[in-house]
């Protein structure tokens, strides 16, 4: 019997599920619904856009025609549902409001910025930078107006990468971190200590300050925090993001204790025939167990993927996130997977861990850089808990960890895999292989 199926969100979750449906029922009627202009989006390279190294055009994977006239999705752009009831959405399109029925329900809309309430947050030149529109407006803007002094509020993973876009074009910088460090919630602290000396060095970066004000007439001038003020001719505010939940409430869909919707590995909420995935989906994490709210593009195209094969009766689960994750700020990379010393001791295990410094070749051969990385054990049953990364080359040793931790791998265990080894790409002993064996087994 077909069906219906209505998507709320056409971002990596919400196309993913489309696309899947379209795949195991191509004769079902598969709707999605996106409040912007872009689809299957990209939003992790906003500010590779706005540092003018990308086009804004390719911040979408597929083309809006691919979903409609090659997998025959029924796909509605600048359409925002307004309403959710059992069995019905109401949606307000360019030519008006119309309400649509649905046998199947997922809920992708996503996750806002978290706006802090300052004043001055609707002057001329202040923006967030959570989707492909912002890239496309913060672009418009310093094409059309002099900008030389950058401020950015937040010191997370999306206040670091606009701090490297600005820096990257000669803007002088300005990064205000309400915390001690950066990064603070992501990383424990010799890893940052790291990062914060590379980022010391080119921009004013300004940790435990808070933000009072933004100033400016006709538009923004200044930034002042409870510490000193700053000059300011563009603000980004980077101070986090919480999920899209108002609607799934209009249906009682049950919230986690996260504040994201709450789902079962089959990516089922607790309303029958409603689905929820990407960055408005909390999940359980692999080494805890416990629920958590880790909004990143991979995990959010994986839980369409599972929510699509469900909802069109190819049972799959969806078995939970690590928490994996790389960035970088010019030349130094940082990267995590698993937990870190101060998640690992809240959750109770009685840990030790190691620091360690390591070269990316061998002393002998060119282009060797210097790599650190952090190993979690958890002393009674010596498995690890998880790997922190900053430098060089990172990307590898974290995927590396990511693949361990999932296969609950001991520091026997690391310090045993068989990696492979030429003076062109790793040192005889591995920089993953030195941390196992300086945590000892």
């Amino acid at each position: 019997m077909k069906k219906t199926v209505v998507i709320i969100g056409g971002g990596a979750a919400g196309m993913s599920a489309a696309s899947r449906v379209k795949r195991l029922k191509p004769e079902w009627d598969v709707k999605v619904f996106e409040a912007t202009e872009w689809v299957s989006h990209a939003p992790c390279g906003v500010p590779y856009v706005v540092e003018g190294i990308a086009e804004k055009e390719k911040l979408m994977h597929y083309p809006p025609e691919v979903f409609i006239k090659k997998r025959g999705i029924d796909l509605h752009m600048r359409a925002e549902v307004i309403e959710v009831e059992q069995g019905k959405v109401r949606v307000r399109e360019p030519d008006g409001e119309k309400s649509y029925e649905w046998d199947y329900l997922v809920f992708a809309n996503g996750a806002s910025p978290r706006v802090p309430p300052i004043e001055g947050m609707d002057l001329p030149g202040v923006f967030t930078a959570d989707l492909p529109p912002d890239a496309v407006a913060i672009r418009g803007y310093l094409e059309k107006n002099p900008v030389e002094n950058v401020v950015i509020i937040g010191g997370g993973y999306i206040g670091v990468e606009m701090a490297e876009a600005f820096a990257a074009q000669g803007k002088n910088v300005t990064l205000i971190e309400r915390n001690e460090r950066i990064m603070a919630k992501a990383f424990d602290k010799e890893v940052t200590d790291v990062l914060e000396e590379e980022m010391r060095k080119r921009l004013n970066l300004r940790t435990q300050e808070i933000t009072l004000r933004i100033e400016g007439r006709e538009r923004v001038e200044k930034v002042i925090t409870d510490a000193g003020e700053y000059k300011a001719d563009l603000v980004i505010v980077a101070t986090g993001i919480r999920p899209n939940v108002e609607l799934a409430k209009e249906i009682s869909v049950r919230i986690g204790e996260t504040g994201a919707i709450w789902t079962n590995e089959r990516m089922e909420t607790s309303v029958e025939n409603v689905y929820a995935a990407g960055d408005v989906a909390e999940t359980r994490h692999l080494i805890t167990g416990r629920r958590v709210w880790i909004p990143l593009a991979p995990v959010g195209n994986k839980m369409g993927y599972v929510a699509g094969s469900n909802i069109a009766g190819k049972e799959i689960h969806f078995p939970g996130v690590l928490g994996t994750s790389v960035t970088k700020f010019f030349d130094v990379e940082i990267g995590k997977t698993g937990l870190t010393e101060a998640e690992a001791m809240k959750e109770g295990y009685d840990v030790r861990t190691a620091f360690i410094k390591a070269g990316t070749r061998p002393h002998y051969y060119p282009g060797s850089r210097p790599i650190w990385l952090k190993g979690v054990v958890d002393n009674e049953t010596n498995r690890l808990l998880g790997v922190q990364a900053v430098g060089a080359e990172i990307l590898s040793r974290i995927d590396t960890a990511a693949a361990m931790l999932i296969a609950g791998f001991t520091t026997k265990d690391v310090f045993f895999t068989d990696l492979a080894y030429a003076p062109p790409f790793a040192p005889v002993w591995d920089p993953l292989i030195v941390l196992a064996r300086v945590l000892k087994f």
